[in-house]
């Protein structure tokens, strides 16, 4: 979504406009689940909490800095409310997800058969980017699916920006080296 566009939503929303916010519900509601589901691992209790968070962002949009994109406060909301469901859960930040097509934008998906080949490889990809410590793997899914930039992925994870270049960097390497070190099948 345009970052004008969505502006001037949030503009019709603060003046009262509440149906113009299933706009933005529309736009960002499956990867929003996907995190919730990445966090929880159970399809119910992620589009649960992903319900609690957009519920949440609407009463606290007056708080938004519009200067920002409104993407990387509503996963920051997000990712927020699954790590409180965690602590009441007294749950490890577990990843999971069922399936590896939703890491891939719609845009980067290519013919036949070029296709299946980078499916393959965007398959283990994907399994060794799962296997990371989430801390690595949370940077690596805001960094490249999501395209957040490295000011967006340090507010969102809470730390510095050289820590979220640290984090990106170490988590491609992890990557890497299971690509490198696995086998050639």
């Amino acid at each position: 979504m345009k970052d004008k566009r969505e502006a001037e939503i949030i503009r019709k929303i603060l003046l009262g406009d509440v149906q113009a916010y299933g706009v933005l519900v529309r736009e960002y509601q499956r990867p929003v689940y996907n995190l919730m589901l990445r966090m929880t691992g159970d399809e119910d209790i992620a589009a649960d909490l992903a319900q609690d968070a957009f519920v949440r962002a609407y009463e606290r949009l007056a708080s938004f800095n519009q200067r920002r994109r409104f993407f990387p406060w509503l996963y920051t909301l997000a990712l927020n409310v699954a790590r409180d469901w965690g602590r009441r859960e007294g749950r490890d930040r577990h990843v999971f997800v069922e399936d590896a097509a939703v890491l891939v934008r719609e845009q980067d998906r290519l013919d036949e058969p070029k296709a299946v080949n980078d499916r393959i490889d965007g398959a283990k990809a994907f399994a060794a980017v799962m296997d990371l410590d989430s801390k690595y793997r949370e940077a690596l899914i805001l960094r490249y699916r999501h395209d957040f930039s490295m000011q967006e992925i340090a507010e969102t994870l809470g730390i510095g920006i050289s820590a979220a270049k640290m984090r990106l960097s170490r988590g491609l390497d992890m990557v890497r080296q299971q690509f490198d070190g696995g086998t050639n099948d």
